[in-house]
This record gives C-alpha cells, sequence and structure tokens, in this order.
C-alpha cells in the first residue's frame, strides 16, 4: 500500500528527513512517496548569513543552491518538490493546505506521515537575511541589499546580542573595527538588553573580550523601545532608558519567533514552538513529527537540527517496516560555539570552555559553506 511523506520545510532539518527517506527507506518500500514542500526554491545556508553581510566575503553559490537538482537521482514518482507554504494542517483527516507559485493557487496534499520543519523567523522584522523566510529571489535581493548597506555605513547599530547578535557584531567588526586603510573604519554598536552578551551565559566574558578586540562597543542593559527611519535612511534607536543612538545602519538580531500559525493549537507549547515526545513525535497528533529550531529544544541549534532530523527520518522508517520507535538522541552535554570574525571565536561543551582556536576550526573558520552541496545532494547522509 503506498504511503505519502510530506515533509514542510526546505531547511537543514526538512532536506535531511527527505534524503534520509529516499535512501534507506525507499528501497524496502518501493511504494514510498516524500513530498517535499518549501517557499525557497533553494537551500540557503543561513548559518553564514552573518559573514554575507559582508562585500566580497562570499559568493551567492557559497551560501545558496536549488534543492531539485539534489533530488533528482531519485524515481520521479518517489519525489515531488512544491515550492509553496503550509497554510493549514488537519491532523485529524491528515492533510495538509498549501499555497503553490506566484499565484498562490492552493492545494491539498494528503498523507501517511507528516514532518513540520518549518523553523523560525526574526521577532518583529522581516527585511534582514538571518533566517530562511522568503523565496529565494526575496532573500537573494535583501542580502544584497544589506551588503550595499553595510558598505555605505559608517556607523553601524546591531540590536540584540545572542548568538546572531554577537556573530554579526563580530564579522563587521573583523572587516571594519581596525582595517589597514582608516578610510574603511566604521563604528560598530552592539547593544545588549541583558548586563551582559549571550544573555550572561559561561561564555560572555570571553565573547565581550573577543569584541573588544575587534573594537566593537558592547552596551549591557541597552533594551530597544523604539526605531524610527528618517527621511535620508539614517536611524533613531531610542533605548528603554531614554537615550537615543542616531546610525546609519540598524540591523535587529533580537528574537526568535517560530513558525507553526498553520498548526493547530492544541499541537503547540505556550511559546507556539510544536510540542513533542521523546520520539520527536507531535503530542495530540498521529504519525506527525517535527524537528529543528520549530521544536527549540532545548535551544535552536544546527548541531542539535542535524541529530533529531535523523532520529525522526529513522523512526518514521522504523513505522513502515512495522517496528518500535525509539527515543531521539541528540548530543549529552549542552555546547554553545559563537564565532567572533574569521579567526577567533567564544564557547563552551557543557560546563568546559572552548579555547578560542577551537571554536574557529570548528565553526568560524568556514561557518559549515562547505557541507552545502552534500547538504543538498543528500551525499552527506
Amino acid at each position: 500500500m503506498a504511503k505519502t511523506v510530506v515533509i514542510l520545510g526546505g531547511a537543514y532539518a526538512g532536506v535531511q528527513v527527505a534524503h534520509r527517506l529516499l535512501k534507506t527507506t525507499l528501497p524496502h518500500a518501493k511504494d514510498l512517496k516524500v513530498i517535499l514542500v518549501s517557499k525557497n526554491s533553494n537551500f540557503y545556508w543561513n548559518m553564514a548569513s552573518v559573514r554575507a553581510i559582508v562585500p566580497g566575503v562570499l559568493k551567492e553559490e557559497d551560501i545558496s543552491q536549488p534543492i531539485a537538482p539534489g533530488f533528482a537521482k531519485y524515481p520521479a514518482e518517489a519525489f515531488e518538490f512544491i515550492i509553496g507554504s503550509a497554510q493549514a494542517v488537519d491532523h485529524e483527516n491528515q492533510t495538509v493546505k498549501v499555497t503553490v507559485g506566484a499565484d498562490e493557487t492552493d492545494r491539498q496534499l494528503n498523507y501517511d506521515y507528516l514532518v513540520v520543519a518549518t523553523g523560525t523567523r526574526n521577532a518583529g522584522t522581516t527585511d534582514m537575511p538571518w533566517k530562511n523566510n522568503g523565496t529565494h529571489e526575496e532573500i537573494a535581493a535583501l542580502l544584497t541589499q544589506t551588503q550595499e548597506k553595510v558598505k555605505a555605513a559608517k556607523h553601524i547599530v546591531v540590536a540584540g546580542a545572542g548568538a546572531t547578535g554577537v556573530e554579526v557584531a563580530a564579522e563587521l567588526g573583523f572587516e571594519y573595527g581596525n582595517p589597514k586603510d582608516v578610510a574603511d573604519k566604521k563604528e560598530i554598536i552592539l547593544l545588549s538588553s541583558t548586563k551582559e552578551v549571550l544573555g550572561g551565559d559561561s561564555i560572555a566574558s570571553n565573547a565581550a573580550s573577543e569584541l573588544k578586540k575587534l573594537h566593537v562597543e558592547v552596551r549591557g542593559s541597552a533594551r530597544v523601545a523604539s526605531t524610527t527611519t528618517s527621511p535620508d535612511g539614517k536611524t533613531e534607536v531610542v533605548l528603554e532608558n531614554g537615550e537615543k543612538i542616531t546610525t546609519d545602519l540598524y540591523l535587529p538580531t533580537m528574537g526568535m519567533l517560530p513558525n507553526t500559525e498553520f498548526l493547530p493549537e492544541a499541537l503547540l507549547t505556550a511559546a507556539k514552538f510544536i510540542d513533542i515526545d521523546e520520539f520527536y513525535a507531535v503530542k495530540n497528533a498521529e504519525n506527525v513529527w517535527a524537528a529543528g529550531d520549530v521544536v527549540w529544544k532545548p535551544r535552536g541549534s544546527f548541531v542539535l537540527t542535524d541529530k533529531q532530523a535523523a532520529g525522526v527520518a529513522k523512526n518514521i522508517d522504523a513505522i513502515i517496516k512495522g517496528k518500535p520507535q525509539t527515543p531521539v538522541k541528540t548530543i549529552p552535554i549542552d555546547v554553545l560555539m559563537v564565532a567572533t570574525g574569521r579567526s577567533r571565536g567564544a564557547g563552551r561543551m557543557g560546563p568546559i570552555k572552548a579555547f578560542s582556536l577551537m571554536v574557529y576550526m570548528i565553526k568560524g573558520k568556514t561557518l559549515g559553506v562547505e557541507r552545502l552541496s552534500s547538504w543538498v545532494d543528500g551525499s552527506m547522509f
């Protein structure tokens, strides 16, 4: 009997689950069909977006490649790629309503198994390139616009000192904090709503030290209350303490919201992330799983997403074979790695701090872009 797996989201988790099912499950389930739904026709390696905003450092093909060619090796009847976005899930009748194409035509998909990997988006803004939200054309244009603004600016404010904000400020500091040509110098300010960056994590002082070396000014307890853009393109940033900062370029990085509006409330936590069990099966629904930032367990992380996606694919494979699922194992310790420019970093593995050079080698050197092609074509898995 034919089995259809619908996967919502064409990023780290969704693409991996699709490849694993087609490589591992299809050989023993010949009537399996995998349908991958993604708003973006391309795989966007958004982990490197913090570096991609600096003009001339990364090429578009380094961070974005078409998804469809990566699946061309599988039988046509076993895979379908839909460029569209989910609008509603009826988990009782096992259907998904999606809008497809520029004209947003409605289409209903029937599924036997559903995987939700729609990720998160930036809170309060849609004009930053940090996340994979939008079409390929929209994200490419946004990156180009941001690069042009970075190039023109002499004063930049990065608001939000979580991992993304620290990495953005560090990349800018590496390039422009103390350049060889003084004419290229830019003033870079990182605003942290908490007293310390990274929410006061144990590596906060390490990250702050690295930022200081890059000539980034860090302001703690500086929560943004409002912003206003003037006709000349400058932005006035008003802090909760009443202080006003006028800047050439304002780059907000604070906050993440889950892309779960299309799901019934019964499937979500109080924070609107997807509520899952130890198998990463969605609670209060049958034959539905979730992985990636959309579950935020215990946080959003590339490493966690990688493990979660592998576990979900394994459990769907087991169900199809009539075998029991196994709890999804990620990593036994909490790992935090923050790149601070193109030569150093700050991080820890559990409570043990990592050397700056180690963080650079693990993450900061490339931000993982060398894995893009193998992720898209499935040879990574």
